[in-house]
């Protein structure tokens, strides 16, 4: 009895595991590398939102700044400016 077909299915086998460890190692270790990143990311998103958060009033402070140009314009103008 010849055992040969079995050896090359092992083989075969084995050969079929590496591949995929050999595919699936650096897809681990990139998703290691994330989520060690992924805190500080996190934590820099939270900052830039705490630091934008006054923009949200920017069109209040350009309303004001308008009326009060055309203020002083008026004021110009009764002056005879």
């Amino acid at each position: 009895m010849s055992y040969t077909g079995w050896w090359i299915g092992y083989g075969i086998g084995i050969l079929v595991v590496l591949v995929v460890v050999a595919l699936v190692t650096p897809i681990l270790l990139l998703a290691r590398s994330i989520g060690k990143a992924a805190p500080l990311i996190n934590d820099q998103l939270a900052a830039a939102a705490r630091n934008t958060a006054p923009l949200k009033d920017l069109n209040t402070t350009i309303e004001h700044a308008t009326l009060i140009i055309a203020g002083l314009k008026r004021g110009r103008e009764r002056l005879g400016g």
